[in-house]
């Protein structure tokens, strides 16, 4: 198969779809790769490695895109994007479907096959979601710690505190690989307290079980709560930081935090709303980018930077192609319908396919009904992908 890995556009997004062992790989299988030049340089990745690791170095996204069965990025394509694409091309990626109808009707239009890294789903793991999780979720708390100065309109609440003075108050919404990693990093911020005063970092989960997972993995240094509308209310009035770490597959981000809720909280405090790709679980969340971060609503701080982990790069980009790789090989090295009816995992992934919405979750944010196109191996139909 052919293989086209097409830099980056969006703003910082640094990472890049593959790195120079993955390209190996996949010569090895038989295949071709071609990349865009320059792609792989904000990773710290040259077109001297790429060639060198059998690449086919071309000057241009549209001629990437023209020579490929297959697309391998990170960030779904945006409208600059869009003509490149071939009808019935695959689009591997995180593609966020749910809050972007605009991509949704090109894809559509185009017949292309979108599979989402963001829900490739294993046993009720996303495997490929997870290392950006947990990169997103490290970075909520600095983000949050970082813009409570007061010069960028925070509280000028020091995070941690210092002796005699109470540190910030965190609270998490959501505590899935999000949830846990952000707060794992408030509490070595500093932001918790000894439990006569009273713990500084609190995660609220719609189910018990992860919480009580939690509980365990923090050895009691947080306090866990079950999401309900009380509890969020009480809780987000008091919080300096408010992280929104939800996610349900395939599916808009529930709205958690009205505007109204909004509107109570203190000023100066901050929100980081990690759930933006899905459209954010806060309903005053606009996405930003890395050039423009931050706006305030009623004295609020909201950072929603759709694509957190691209300013880390080195790291986000071998993250991630460890977790992708095998996944692009089987698809390139048994075809698309082959791999997909014979790998589970991959088929849950698979949002839009030949201009249809196949993703359940998907289907139900937009308000349709998913076509029910079974993989062998699930084996609920007697439906085949055509």
């Amino acid at each position: 198969m052919d293989i086209g890995i097409p830099k980056e556009v969006k703003p910082h997004e640094y990472r890049v779809g593959m790195i120079p062992s993955g390209v190996s790989a996949l010569k090895k299988e038989g295949h071709r790769v071609f990349i865009e030049s320059g792609s792989g340089e904000g990773s710290g990745f040259s077109d001297a490695e790429y060639s060198n690791a059998g690449a086919v170095i071309l000057p241009s996204a549209s001629e990437v895109y023209k020579r490929s069965s297959m697309i391998v990025k990170v960030k779904e394509p945006v409208s600059e994007e869009y003509e490149y694409i071939k009808d019935g091309q695959i689009i591997f990626a995180f593609l966020h479907l749910a809050p972007n109808m605009e991509l949704i009707d090109m894809l559509l239009k185009k017949k292309a096959i979108a599979i989402g890294y963001e829900t490739v789903e294993s046993d009720g793991d996303l495997p490929l979601l997870r290392p950006m999780s947990e990169i997103a979720g490290r970075l909520a708390p600095l983000m949050g710690a970082y813009y409570l100065q007061r010069p960028g309109g925070g509280a000028g609440l020091l995070m941690s505190g210092v002796p005699g003075v109470m540190p910030a108050k965190v609270v998490v919404l959501g505590a899935g690989t999000v949830g846990y990693n952000a707060a794992r990093i408030a509490v070595a911020l500093g932001a918790c307290v000894t439990v006569a005063l009273g713990a500084c970092v609190t995660v609220l989960n719609r189910g018990i079980e992860r919480l009580v997972r939690l509980d365990e993995l923090m050895e009691g240094s947080v306090v866990t709560l079950i999401s309900s509308p009380e509890n969020i209310e009480n809780e987000a009035v008091t919080a300096n930081i408010l992280i929104g770490a939800v996610l349900i597959s395939g599916q808009r981000a529930p709205m958690l935090v009205s505007r109204e809720l909004v509107s109570r909280m203190k000023k100066g405090s901050v929100i980081v709303d990690v759930s933006v790709d899905q459209g954010g679980c806060v309903e005053t969340t606009v996405p930003t980018t890395h050039d423009k971060p931050v706006f305030s609503v009623n004295g609020v701080i909201h950072y929603c930077v759709t694509n957190m982990p691209g300013i880390y790069p080195r790291t986000a980009t071998i993250a991630l192609t460890n977790r992708t790789l095998p996944y692009i090989i089987e698809i390139a090295s048994s075809g698309m319908e082959k791999a997909v009816r014979e790998n589970p995992a991959l088929y849950k992934g698979v949002n839009l396919y030949a201009g249809r919405v196949i993703h359940n979750g998907l289907a139900l944010s937009l308000g349709v009904e998913a076509e029910v196109v079974c993989s062998k191996s699930s084996d609920t139909s007697g439906n085949e992908l055509k």
